[in-house]
């Protein structure tokens, strides 16, 4: 058994740069996040004005979404890979290249098939910028301490992303035009871009020659692109075809498996699994994506359909969310796992997460802001602030210096499918529900706020199971729950 540390190179880079030039590249990278991480909710509040411009059906309307996460879902996996071998940073600055110009080509779009496609290539953008994020964070930050900092900064920032793409989405849309949910990208990255090339430091990958195993690579790609498009188009198929998808796509993950133990230079690293908690935090990472990205969007259709909100107003309304959650990890976060460390603060940031959904699955058909949602609203906050620097620093303790790439996609990997997972599984429960409570007679409000309240009462279920498994999976060994009380976030055994 060897235990890993910080490696001699990771110190190296981060001692050829100034603490000023570690958080100008911080702002870089948080830059790159934050714009895919908007790009992906700013079409929710949207969705009805595309719909009618572009005369979309609603089956349709639903790849205006689905095309964006089959994309960067599928190829996460495989741009972290490709990040180590030919350098992150050219990877980061070409996803920002590829990102801009789709966000442009969405944004000019007039007919139902350039938008989709386009949306696509934006998927493709969002997996190379995001796949090498944290990687090149963890690579520029390696004391425990200031990399909690760095974490908790790069977490408000997606967190922050989230909610401000809604706003953002009622704002334009109601205010412009729909078009400009994508047009407003073009400044923004085209100034991450010179950002980018300007501040980011240069890295030398292991080189092609190390190889990307490209028959793995296709496997993992297709078996990634499948479980999501399984996932996010199962409301429309039937329970036999989405069991025949999901059953093609097992086979295609062994298939994967097989490859990679018998190749001499695999995609994966299939010892990466050993790390108990590499593996236990990217499928805690699951569950509480799943329901708080549920509550987002479920969260927006009961402002909009429920509570009578327009686009704006319902923009606004999420406000709170992101003003707590940067507020607390800005200022709190990097505290509480110094203090407590991440396994304490993880939990307890989970035990928030489902007492904020179980409170939202008591909504009322009448229900009043102030009293009914703003609450529960600042509890899912105060978790997510807790929770997500906290599984984000685990996630990544438990990789190779070599492997942190791959680890990164991985991380970002786990997030785009537990937030397809908890979009497709949510809306079709609501909507089901919705539609029995219809055929019994119930009215029609009465019936869309139940199909809603029991969405998030199965999305608190997904987080309460979420915190049962970190509680077993996460609980550090004997000899480092010490550190872990004192915050020292030591690197996990590997077998």
């Amino acid at each position: 058994m060897e235990v890993f540390i910080v490696s001699e190179a990771r110190a190296q880079a981060a001692a050829s740069t100034t603490p000023r030039s570690r958080w100008a590249s911080l702002a870089v990278l948080s830059s790159g996040l934050l714009m895919t991480i908007i790009d992906g909710n700013i079409v929710t509040v949207a969705m009805p004005a595309i719909q009618s411009d572009l005369g979309f059906s609603a089956p349709g309307l639903a790849w205006v979404v689905n095309a964006y996460l089959i994309a960067f879902g599928g190829l996460l996996l495989l741009a972290g890979r490709l990040g180590d071998l030919i350098g992150r940073k050219r990877m980061f600055v070409w996803g920002l290249a590829v990102f801009t110009a789709a966000s442009v080509l969405c944004g000019v779009a007039t007919d139902q098939g350039l938008l989709i496609a386009a949306r696509a290539v934006q998927g493709v953008g969002g997996a190379m910028t995001s796949a090498v994020v944290l990687s090149m964070l963890v690579a520029l930050f390696p004391e425990p301490r200031e990399q909690a900092k760095a974490i908790a900064v790069f977490s408000a920032v997606g967190a922050a992303g989230g909610a401000l793409g809604t706003f953002l989405g009622g704002a334009l849309t109601e205010t412009l035009s729909w078009h400009w949910i994508f047009l407003i990208n073009l400044p923004i990255g085209a100034a991450a871009l010179v950002a980018a090339l300007r501040i980011l430091a240069n890295d030398r990958g292991t080189g092609l020659a190390e190889g990307a195993d490209y028959p793995g690579a296709a496997l993992v790609t297709g078996a990634l692109m499948l479980t999501v498009y399984t996932i996010v188009s199962s409301a429309g198929h039937g329970a036999p075809a989405t069991l025949v998808l999901a059953a093609l796509s097992l086979v295609l993950y062994a298939a994967f498996a097989v490859r990679q133990a018998r190749t001499a230079r695999p995609l994966l690293r299939l010892r990466v699994f050993r790390s108990r908690t590499l593996t236990g935090a990217n499928a805690v990472q699951i569950m509480m994506i799943a329901g708080m990205y549920g509550f987002q969007y479920i969260g927006a259709l009961y402002f909009q359909r429920v509570l009578g909100y327009g686009e704006l107003k319902t923009g606004f309304a999420f406000l709170p969310a992101p003003i707590a959650i940067g507020v607390l990890m800005l200022g709190l976060s990097a505290k509480v796992i110094g203090r407590f460390g991440p396994y304490r603060a993880l939990l307890a940031g989970l035990v928030l997460i489902t007492a904020g959904l179980a409170l939202l699955g008591r909504l009322p058909t009448e229900g009043s802001y102030a009293v009914d949602v703003l609450p529960p609203m600042l509890l899912l906050g105060a978790g997510f602030a807790a929770a997500m620097p906290a599984v984000t620093g685990l996630a990544m303790s438990g990789a190779r210096p070599e492997d942190a790439g791959l680890a990164s996609g991985l991380f970002n990997t786990t997030q785009m499918v537990g937030g397809a997972l908890g979009l497709s599984l949510l809306t079709t429960l609501a909507a089901s529900r919705t539609e029995g409570l219809l055929a019994d007679g119930e009215r029609t409000l009465a019936a869309t706020a139940d199909g809603y309240r029991f969405a998030f009462w199965v999305a608190t279920g997904i987080a309460a199971a979420g915190f049962a498994l970190a509680a077993t999976l996460l609980r550090p060994e004997r000899g480092t729950a010490a550190a872990s009380a004192k915050g020292e976030q030591r690197e996990p055994t590997m077998v």
